[in-house]
């Protein structure tokens, strides 16, 4: 079976593209009216194969996309990152080996821009490591029952100045922080300017059309959504979307729940100022997070610490190291000790070789290697959020010289667990 692969950069195959995506997906909505697809994807990316249709004319019936992006390493540098999205067969296409052939173009792709990392999330956990994906962060979901959420009396409380409530009254809520509501439907671009200035490793860039994306879904959303930023107007800094579900019979409801969809805080005073509005929300007994940093520590806020129960975990960041002499050579390491690691990358061999690493530099090298692993095993350490021990216990790194392990932990070691909070 022949086939093609181009990159699409003309609205009509684009938009065709797009509902071959949602299509293979099944249960999503496929987006209509305004704004047009230009404002979904980055033209040019997205790449579609072709086959002969019935009439032998060629037929679009997979695709990949991606858009720009960079990703915050270790250390704080942001990387050129791929963010690999809408990957799809039509149903009528599957079992041919068009995913792969697309993701393998993918890959050079990106490669051929420069781009250090690829990342992804995946529908499906079996298909993206053979081609070097790995899960590099993992996200919690958390429950808080705000009845037993009584914070410590050592948490800090921030007095800088009142909120306003929707009426207009000043809460009577001390170290409520200088909180306000903005519109919901307006305040995207005050949003991604906040955001902006996010950098956590594991933290990637949102570029426009991401934002188009989630203002569309928000629009067309059937629950009440709100937003309430922190700091003077100017120089806020964090802000809270959340939205109300199971409206129908809020009334008479005894579980009225809150969903925080995304929360972003630069400071910690604008953090816990966001928690303690959201804590102080009445009517409402329990808080849903969808997404928080598996290492949170919310809990550690409250007095009763069973206020906050966990009621999930995912993998979120499916990394791809696509120039790994680049990607090594971004972040930092710690401690006085190097470590030589061969790296096995059989899509993309110019990555296939020796490494060695230390805290002032990352080299090529013909000496024999302490450790060999293949290129996604080294994508789930990369961030730091999975363990160099983890990986030598079930032999996806193997350890050539005794105590290499060891340093390579040390090597890799961050101070706190990877985290995007970003789904695209």
């Amino acid at each position: 079976m022949t086939h093609d692969i181009r990159e699409l950069t003309e609205e009509k195959e684009l938009t065709t593209a797009f509902k071959v995506f949602f299509t293979s997906m099944v249960g999503f909505p496929m987006p209509e009216g305004e704004p047009g697809i230009l404002e979904f994807v980055e033209a040019g990316r997205p790449l579609g194969v072709f086959l002969p249709g019935p009439d032998g004319e060629p037929e679009l019936v997979g695709t990949a996309g991606s858009f720009t992006s960079r990703l915050t390493v270790p250390g704080g540098a942001t990387v050129p990152m791929a963010a690999v999205t809408d990957i799809g067969v039509l149903p009528t296409h599957k079992r041919r080996g068009l995913a792969s052939a697309l993701i393998r173009r993918q890959l050079q792709q990106t490669a051929e821009r420069g781009e250090i990392v690829a990342t992804l999330r995946a529908s499906e956990a079996t298909i993206y490591e053979r081609f070097g994906y790995a899960i590099a962060s993992t996200s919690t979901a958390v429950e808080v029952d705000v009845a037993r959420a009584r914070m410590r009396p050592t948490v800090p409380v921030d007095d800088s100045g009142p909120w306003r409530g929707a009426d207009g009254g000043a809460s009577n809520g001390a170290g409520a922080g200088r909180v306000r509501f903005v519109d919901a439907k307006t305040a995207w671009p005050l949003l991604a300017e906040i955001y902006a200035k996010a950098g956590g490793v594991g933290c990637i860039e949102r570029p426009q059309l991401w934002w188009n994306g989630h203002q569309w879904a928000a629009n067309r959303s059937k629950d009440p959504l709100y937003v309430v930023v922190h700091g003077r107007s100017g120089a806020e800094d964090g802000y809270v979307r959340y939205h109300a579900t199971s409206t129908g019979p809020w009334m008479t409801s005894s579980d009225r729940t809150i969903v925080v969809d995304d929360l972003v805080a630069h400071t910690p005073q604008a953090y816990l100022a966001l928690l303690r509005f959201l804590l102080s929300i009445d009517l409402v007994p329990r808080i849903v997070f969808g997404k928080l940093a598996v290492d949170h520590s919310l809990e550690k806020l409250f007095l009763d610490e069973r206020a906050v129960r966990t009621t999930g975990v995912a993998d979120e960041t499916w990394l791809r190291l696509i120039d790994v002499r680049a990607a090594l050579s971004a972040r930092t390491y710690r401690g006085p000790e190097a470590v030589t690691i061969a790296v096995i990358d059989d899509l993309l061999p110019a990555n296939t070789g020796s490494y060695r690493i230390s805290a002032s530099a990352v080299e090529r090298t013909d000496a024999v290697p302490e450790l060999t692993l293949d290129v996604a095993a080294l994508a789930s350490l990369y961030l730091g959020g999975t363990r160099w021990w983890q990986l030598g216990y079930v032999g996806r790194a193997v350890e050539h010289r005794p105590g290499a392990l060891a340093v390579a932990d040390g090597l890799f070691g961050t101070d706190r667990a990877p985290f995007a909070g970003t789904m695209f």
